[in-house]
């Protein structure tokens, strides 16, 4: 890499951390929970806005029913809030829900809820930023005007942030998580406040215009479906729960009882302020339509509708703008924020079912920072792509939401269930048994109520864009099959055998000859030193000219490594050279061919497309050759001096080598070490 890329890089991501600092990187409780839990929190920014946008189909009277939808979604997610502090302390290794059916349920349902999790994550990362683009648009227009152009600036700069390391980026976003909690709940005390203390009467901007049915969407089944609709739209606040138990092993030790006790914190500030949003919009009048093109009606004029929580906030804040600000503001950062949560899910994801190769195992190693740099940037482009084919649609996108994760909510408790009862075959004291009773109980209440979810979103949200997850879902689940196939089939090949160790016969190394120049004469040099049982030099007669040059040259120098000519009637290099070795191996079978390419080391990216193209494409066919080994004798240009000389970034052992030391991570520069004395 250049200087210049050495420098952007450190500019973005910083300095690379040892391997042995990875304790150090190690989250708080404060910090984790900005980290792992600011998807679940700020979907309460679009959650219960989704539940009066899908009602709204039926006219204002349908809103009558969203305490009821509201009221469900809380009772499930303090249901799977329960059962995942059972993951955590069962399972703390940080394979969550895909470690979970796994073991208990099979490698398929393992897979299965892998495919999911893959899913559910990057569609976090497009709905947060999506919501986010919404929610700023309400400030500021042109952003309203370019949501897509902004969500995918977004999703860079949250990836540069990530690339920086997990402790860098949890510290960095808790300030906008803690923000947005003290916001939201500030809004809704001083709401309740208003209205049932002081008595005053709060009306939302939405509270006069009138909302048009669509169709027969008030009557019989057409009702009851969206209703349905409407509660799995709202179950978007369950997303994220999950994350927690895949993220235990960067908890601080006692990692389950921490990540346990972050669970609990998550749920009840999520339930507080998912029912105080509800509540404070039914008593102010909000609405929000799907359509408000054509839903709405008496709207003034230039009316425009503002999201559910823009619309609170400046009722309630409408003698304190500051406030007002704020929360929209914190509202619209902890929803970038909220991907976040993505960012730490998806790659420690894919670094486990790297290691169990079900992924390509440059998802299992850390980067410079600690992080696991390559899924992070394979989320950032899958958001991407998603983000600009839906246009940045929140509703749109919400449609593919939960069927992810209430898949693998579903798989993971069924799992636990047989998690608990393989201990209880084994288990003979009984207080433990009542506790594992008792575990086991929760579980199968979030077994059977996460399962009717599943089964509610599938029925609802099908022809609506829930198909488009399940192809994704499916498309990961055969991915991942034919990745370990390959892994497994190759792993069978390299399985070394008793007759695996033979040595060849003999040796019939060749050096191929353009010219003879230094680089030719250094090749010959080596090729002689390795001692083979047969040397000679091929040059291929592409140049009638050429050729005889090179044959007086060579005999003129009385080389003691015979020169012969291979002819080349169309004028390839390729070719000739590959029948000819077959030629060798086919006369001896038992013998190995070993051929030296001189190159060219150059120190320019330009001047290695002027040079060494030949060897490029010799060596690529030759690798496909058995019996056939391959060594390229490298010759240095001048050019390759910039790079050899270039000083190490951060050199191992640079107290001994008598490097100068960079700059300490605290931006200091620590003191020289005393000389060595001389013996």
């Amino acid at each position: 890499m250049s200087k210049l890329g050495v420098a952007v890089k450190r500019i973005l991501v910083g300095r690379p951390q040892r391997s042995d600092r990875l304790s150090h990187t190690l989250l708080p409780k404060r910090v984790a929970l900005p980290v792992f839990a600011s998807d679940a929190m700020s979907s309460v920014a679009y959650a219960p806005e989704e539940i009066f946008l899908t009602l709204s189909a039926a006219g204002v009277a349908a809103y009558a029913f969203s305490p009821w939808v509201g009221l469900a979604v809380v009772i499930v997610l303090m249901t799977v809030v329960t059962s995942y502090r059972q993951n955590v302390h069962a399972y703390p290794s940080g394979g969550g829900d895909y470690e979970v059916a796994t073991v208990n349920l099979g490698r398929k349902a393992g897979l299965t809820v892998a495919s999911a999790l893959l899913v559910d994550y990057t569609l976090t990362v497009a709905v947060s930023i999506s919501s986010a683009a919404a929610n700023i648009g309400a400030l500021i227009p042109y952003v309203a005007e370019h949501k897509v152009q902004f969500a995918v600036v977004a999703i860079l700069v949250l990836t540069a942030v990530n690339l920086r390391g997990i402790k860098e980026s949890g510290v960095a976003f808790a300030i906008p998580t803690y923000a947005f909690i003290v916001g939201i709940g500030a809004m809704i005390i001083w709401g309740f406040t208003r209205i049932l203390v002081f008595g005053d009467e709060l009306r939302a901007v939405s509270a006069d215009v009138q909302l048009l049915a669509e169709g027969d969407a008030f009557t019989g089944m057409a009702l009851v479906l969206l209703v349905l609709r409407s509660f799995t739209q709202g179950a978007a606040a369950l997303t994220g729960v999950e994350a927690i138990s895949n993220g235990v092993p960067a908890f601080r030790k006692p990692k389950s009882r921490n990540a346990a006790t972050t669970l609990l914190m998550l749920g009840t500030i999520s339930v507080v302020m998912f029912s105080g949003i509800i509540a404070l919009a039914l008593m102010t009048g909000a609405k929000v339509a799907e359509f408000p093109d054509t839903q709405i009606v008496g709207a003034p004029e230039g009316y425009i509708q503002q999201t559910l929580v823009a619309q609170l906030a400046d009722v309630v804040f409408q003698d304190f703008r500051p406030g007002f600000f704020f929360v929209v503001v914190f509202t619209a950062l902890i929803l970038v924020l909220a991907a976040n949560t993505a960012y730490n899910g998806f790659p420690v994801l894919g670094s486990i079912l790297s290691q169990d190769r079900y992924l390509p195992r440059q998802l299992h190693t850390r980067g410079d920072r600690l992080a696991f740099s390559n899924g992070i940037l394979v989320l950032a482009g899958v958001a991407i792509v998603l983000v600009v084919g839906f246009q940045a649609d929140v509703t749109r996108l919400i449609a593919l939401y939960t069927v992810g994760v209430f898949t693998s909510f579903t798989l993971s408790q069924a799992g636990m269930l047989r998690h608990w009862a393989r201990l209880l075959a084994t288990e003979t004291d009984q207080p433990t048994r009542q506790r594992m009773r008792r575990s086991q109980a929760i579980n199968a209440f979030g077994a059977a109520m996460t399962g009717i979810v599943l089964v509610i979103v599938l029925i609802t949200k099908f022809t609506r864009g829930a198909w488009i997850a399940i192809a994704g879902m499916v498309f990961f689940y055969v991915l991942m099959q034919a990745i370990r196939r390959h892994y497994d089939r190759v792993a069978a090949e390299l399985v070394a055998g008793e007759v695996d160790g033979v040595l060849p016969s003999r040796n019939h190394a060749i050096v191929l000859v353009s010219t003879l120049h230094k680089p030719t004469l250094r090749a010959v040099a080596y090729a002689r030193a390795t001692r083979p049982d047969v040397l000679e030099a091929v040059t291929v007669n592409v140049d009638e000219a050429d050729t005889r040059r090179l044959v007086r040259d060579w005999e003129r120098r009385k080389l003691p490594v015979p020169l012969k000519v291979v002819e080349s009637p169309y004028r390839e290099i390729t070719k000739p050279v590959l029948d000819y070795v077959k030629r060798i191996r086919t006369n001896n079978p038992r013998d190995v061919v070993t051929v030296f390419i001189p190159e060219y080391v150059v120190g320019r990216w330009w001047e290695q497309i002027l040079h060494n193209q030949s060897a490029l494409r010799l060596k690529g066919r030759l690798l496909f050759q058995p019996g056939v080994m391959v060594t390229s004798v490298p010759w240095q240009l001048a050019s390759s001096e910039r790079v050899a000389t270039r000083r190490p970034e951060s050199p191992p052992g640079s107290w001994r080598r008598g490097y100068e030391q960079l700059p300490g991570e605290d931006g200091t520069q620590p003191a020289k070490p005393p000389p060595v004395k001389q013996r």
